[in-house]
């Protein structure tokens, strides 16, 4: 039996490509991946990774680092004057200076075709940025100054990139972020058909789901009048596809004035796993979610366990905001309380009324179990599983099951 061979070892010893394309999802080609041309006039190759298949292995080392929690660093080299096709010479000294100074796990490629060269160091170790940055700097100018002069060493600029403590949330040109949105750009291009079809179910859907339940409309914002004071309908800024904002939209189940401190702080233990999040339905079944919160009204306790208070989401999907059919949109506080990797499930798809978390666990199933269901959505998702999801649905809030 052959023994087992990482990817790192396929990239050193050449057997990389057919099974790198297969691992990352892309188009076999017949030349080597580290072939690449200099630029688009076709000038050769000058022998390092192509920009997907580089970008393919940014995004895989971040998502092993969010799980692991040990660190990489990514430099980006704009090589300045030496991208001229004359001088073809001096940009391949400066790869082989970028990968004499590198480790066999590292990995070097265009980050952008034919502009900017990218390098990942993984690894890093325990260290303070400042330190790690500092020691890779000095160690790659060492290996420039021994093969240019100072002149072209001032055209060549290195910015390095240490992740996760370089990764913000709010910044869209956080590097590490925005090689992930480019690789689901890809996927989502290949979906344009899929994403279209998606979109023209959400607007048909939202409108049948308005004007059948107009009269529930009526019946609960009156009931809700009736029996506790404030208005009819619950509105909160929540967080959709990439972080974007937006008011979501709920039939109010809870007193006016009452303290979210509560919520808050469940939340931040649920997503940790402290151990008593769960609660118990008294059908010897674990829930993790608050069934006897103070804040709920009688008739809420009821819209929630029907789940009629989440109609007026037919105008959120309606406007575009979300989905019929996509993982629930969190709140910001809840969003702080996220690791690296639950941050994946707001990426690749619009937040959704309904989803796998709601027909296949719903509040039987611990957040990170959620979370996996949503991100296993994203990953699979296609036409016919929302349409699948969709006809689950009903049957599903018909069972309460899992339900406050």
């Amino acid at each position: 039996m052959e023994p087992e061979i990482g990817w790192y070892t396929l990239l050193k010893f050449g057997k990389r490509e057919p099974v790198l394309n297969k691992m990352l999802g892309l188009k076999a080609n017949p030349q080597s991946a580290r072939r690449t041309p200099l630029s688009k006039n076709g000038t050769p190759g000058i022998g390092m990774l192509s920009q997907e298949l580089f970008m393919g292995l940014l995004c895989m080392e971040r998502k092993r680092t969010e799980r692991s929690g040990r660190r990489f660093v990514l430099l980006l080299v704009n090589p300045g004057g030496l991208l001229h096709p004359s001088k073809s010479a001096g940009l391949r000294k400066l790869v082989s200076a970028i990968t004499g100074s590198s480790r066999d796990t590292d990995l070097v490629g265009w980050y952008k075709e034919g502009e900017l060269i990218g390098a990942i160091f993984t690894e890093v170790g325990s260290a303070v940025d400042k330190t790690v940055v500092q020691a890779l700097s000095a160690k790659l100018t060492d290996s420039l100054y021994r093969v240019f002069t100072i002149e072209e060493i001032n055209e060549i600029k290195l910015t390095f990139h240490v992740f996760p403590e370089d990764w913000d949330g709010d910044n869209q040109d956080s590097p590490v972020k925005s090689s992930l949105q480019m690789a689901l750009a890809r996927q989502i291009i290949r979906k344009r058909t899929s994403l279209g079809l998606k979109r023209m179910i959400d607007v048909g859907g939202s409108l049948v789901g308005l004007i059948l339940s107009l009269p529930v409309f009526v019946i609960i914002g009156i009931a809700i009048k009736l029996t506790s004071k404030g208005p009819i309908f619950f509105r909160q800024v929540r967080l959709g596809q990439y972080g974007k904002t937006f008011t979501f939209l709920k039939f109010r189940s809870m007193y006016v004035d009452n303290n979210p401190k509560i919520h808050e702080e469940y939340v931040k233990q649920l997503i940790k796993g402290t151990a008593g999040t769960e609660q118990n339905n008294g059908n010897n079944q674990k829930l993790y979610k608050l069934t006897a919160d103070p804040r709920i009204t009688p008739l809420g306790r009821i819209l929630r366990s029907t789940s009629l208070d989440e109609l007026p989401q037919f105008l959120n999907v309606l406007v575009g905001e979300m989905s019929l059919v996509g993982p629930r949109p969190p709140v910001m506080y809840e969003y702080d309380t996220y690791d690296q990797w639950h941050k994946q499930r707001l990426l690749a798809v619009k937040p959704g009324i309904t989803g796998l978390w709601q027909v296949h666990g719903r509040s039987r199933v611990t957040f990170e179990e959620m979370v996996r269901l949503d991100i296993r959505y994203a990953r699979s998702w296609s036409v016919w599983l929302d349409i699948k999801i969709l006809l689950e649905t009903p049957a599903a809030v018909l069972s309460r099951t899992g339900a406050c």
